[in-house]
């Protein structure tokens, strides 16, 4: 029986036997090969595309990797309480993961631009949901703010828990796949997520677990793209609200894991995010967030520039479950059809394809 990330990787994290096993079942996630991509899609090349599908997590997102070992070391502390900016996931992993320490959980989020999905997971767990006028960067400022002045444990991705968490799903991706891949493609947002992957391939090699390292392939959305662009975005503008970010809290860590691994960190626009995640949902069966789309959008942007030589083993990261953001996901889908209680109108429906 699968008892979560502590129990299974506990000699590669920060924990004693005094620090409490704060757990959801975290981590496990499934390892599922493309199978529907066309050679087309994939620039004329036969490549071995696997999706990590972090939206299979207790609240349906990576969050939960980092989240379990944040709140577990605060409990650990003797913390009461826990805040965090959010774009959505990271409130409603704190609220889950607070709720089950008992410990009271603040969110700041950006008012009006948090998908449903996520602000109702943060509410009905109990969380003081405070929406604020200003981005996700105002939020994260006024958090620190906070945590530094007051008896309040910042859970961002700042706090250097979540990262040692959150570098288990390169663990995981070893060991279901026998060796490391060649590419690891990733969603680029607050960019903790590609520090904490490179930590944990560099982790596994060090134990002689794997011989060689991939090259980590992270992608921005254009609209919110300071990695890229070089500064700043004051305003970012996406519709993948999971990675609307514009000053980054890891920004310099992502840059070493990109460089240091050989890698890319690029952008790829809201059209590549929305026709990839509908390719996944649609050919594969697999629903996920928009945000998580960017990883695929980025490999088939690089398949289409004619970057693989045929043959290599690319993972991309799917960080959170389509449900998420229900409103985004219908508004894409192919439109509804409604008619009356009657067998013939209904069979002309489905003869009209």
């Amino acid at each position: 029986m699968w008892t979560g990330l502590m129990n299974k990787y506990r000699r590669y994290l920060p924990v004693t036997d005094r620090t409490p096993n704060i757990t959801l079942s975290e981590g496990s996630t499934p390892l599922i090969r493309l199978h529907n991509f066309s050679e087309q899609e994939l620039g004329g090349l036969k490549l071995n595309v696997y999706v990590k599908f972090e939206g299979l997590n207790p609240t349906g997102s990576f969050k939960d990797r980092g989240m379990f070992l944040a709140i577990s070391k605060a409990a650990e502390a003797g913390a009461k309480a826990v805040i965090c900016a959010s774009t959505g996931n990271t409130s409603a992993s704190a609220a889950a993961y607070a709720a089950r320490a008992g410990l009271q959980c603040f969110v700041l989020i950006p008012d009006g631009h948090i998908a449903l999905g996520k602000l109702a997971q943060a509410m009905v767990q109990g969380a003081k949901v405070i929406a604020i006028a200003g981005n996700f960067d105002d939020a994260l400022a006024a958090v620190r703010t906070i945590s530094e002045k007051h008896p309040f444990t910042m859970v961002n991705s700042l706090n250097p828990h979540r990262i040692e968490g959150q570098k288990t799903g390169a663990f995981e991706i070893c060991e279901q796949l026998g060796q490391a891949p060649d590419y690891h493609f990733m969603p680029v947002g607050n960019a903790g997520n590609i520090t904490a992957y490179w930590r944990g391939y560099q982790e596994w090699q060090a134990a002689g677990q794997i011989k060689t390292l991939p090259k980590l392939m992270g992608f921005q959305a254009a609209g919110a793209a300071p990695i890229v662009d070089g500064h700043p975005v004051k305003d970012p503008q996406t519709i993948a609200t999971a990675i609307k970010i514009g000053n980054p809290a890891s920004w310099r860590q992502a840059e070493a894991a990109r460089d240091e691994s050989g890698g890319v960190i690029e952008k790829v626009t809201d059209e590549e995010i929305t026709q990839a995640q509908l390719k996944l949902a649609a050919r594969e069966g697999i629903f996920c967030e928009p945000a998580s789309a960017a990883s695929v959008a980025g490999l088939l942007k690089k398949a289409g520039e004619g970057f693989f030589r045929g043959g290599e083993t690319a993972v991309c990261v799917l960080t959170g479950h389509g449900l998420k953001d229900p409103d985004r996901a219908i508004a894409i889908a192919p439109p509804l059809s409604r008619v009356r209680a009657d067998s013939a109108e209904i069979l002309k429906i489905i003869q009209a394809g």
